[in-house]
């Protein structure tokens, strides 16, 4: 089902979801399924599976250093289909530009139709470990809104090099990214909301946003895009504060400001068992009000671990 399809059938109930990243090549999937497992009781409508860029690794050749692409967590789409078969629940695997081919895109649509994947999250993904800044793959999309409309074409039978008359055409649900404090390459955040105007215009069908600590943020970043015709839903991603090192890497990464009270409250932590329940208590706050508020689904950004999104989703739902 779609997500939209999913929020339209809550007819106003805040729906439970989350986000997932594949492990590590090499590594089993029964440590993703434990974290799963405990999120299941909160009735998820669909979970999101990332998908991460490729990257350079050196590999030593007698003493000379091989410069190799790789790509260190692939398998989203696998994972998508397993869960899929073993929660029944819909899932959104993310789909980027960066790294792929516009070839590589149609077929990694075409195997998502056929495993039954009704929703995608399009997303342009991060510059490289070693790009200052994004550079668009040879052959890909430089930005979002073209793969948006590339994953439009597909649901019309318009394929890349061809049209093809079918009665089984795709029909995926479409996500994107919304920024409530703006992209941090944006000039300003009225130029970031037209942009996701552009993106909403080629056919995405909801909003996911990146994370924010202070709601109002949200509803103000809403109420804007309201004003300037955008009017799919907005999901608000929330990513509980977990070690105190944070302080500095999600400003810096992300580039968004944490509330002093926040600050002041990790700060007076001795230890990362004490920010972590500083997290929890400050995400269930931020949750319990937007849910007041009524929005469409508390999305979280889990990162593969489900002891303080469980904590959380138990006080919310």
């Amino acid at each position: 089902m779609k997500v939209t399809d999913h929020i339209k059938e809550a007819e106003g109930k805040t729906l439970f979801s989350f986000e997932i990243i594949p492990p590590i090549k090499g590594k089993s999937i029964q440590e993703l399924y434990n974290n799963i497992d405990p999120l299941m009781e909160f009735k998820p409508p669909f979970i999101d599976v990332t998908t991460s860029r490729e990257e350079y690794v050196y590999i030593d050749r007698d003493g000379l250093l091989d410069k190799k692409l790789t790509r260190m967590r692939p398998g989203t789409v696998g994972i998508c289909a397993s869960i899929k078969h073993k929660y029944d629940v819909d899932t959104v695997p993310h789909v980027l530009c960066g790294g792929f081919t516009k070839e590589e895109t149609e077929y990694l649509l075409v195997d998502c139709h056929y495993l039954g994947i009704d929703n995608v999250m399009a997303l342009r993904g991060d510059a490289m470990r070693e790009e200052k800044y994004f550079e668009p793959t040879k052959g890909g999309h430089p930005y979002a809104k073209s793969l948006v409309s590339q994953i439009q074409d597909l649901n019309c039978g318009k394929y890349l090099h061809e049209v093809i008359e079918s009665d089984d055409c795709a029909d995926f649900c479409i996500g994107v990214a919304g920024y409530p404090e703006k992209h941090l390459e944006a000039p300003s955040l009225k130029t970031d909301l037209k942009r996701l105007k552009e993106k909403v215009d080629a056919g995405a069908d909801y909003v996911v946003t990146q994370m924010f600590f202070e709601n109002k943020k949200y509803f103000n970043f809403v109420e804007a895009a309201k004003e300037i015709g955008i009017t799919v839903p907005i999901i608000p991603g929330i990513k509980p504060l977990a070690i105190k090192k944070h302080l500095q890497l999600l400003p810096q990464v992300f580039r968004i400001d944490l509330p002093q009270d926040l600050i002041d409250a990790t700060d007076g932590c001795k230890n990362n068992k004490e920010v972590r329940q500083v997290g929890i208590e400050w995400a269930i706050q931020q949750s319990k009000e937007l849910k007041e508020a009524g929005v469409p689904v508390l999305h979280y950004y889990s990162m593969g671990k489900s002891d303080n999104i469980s904590a959380i989703a138990k006080e919310v739902f």
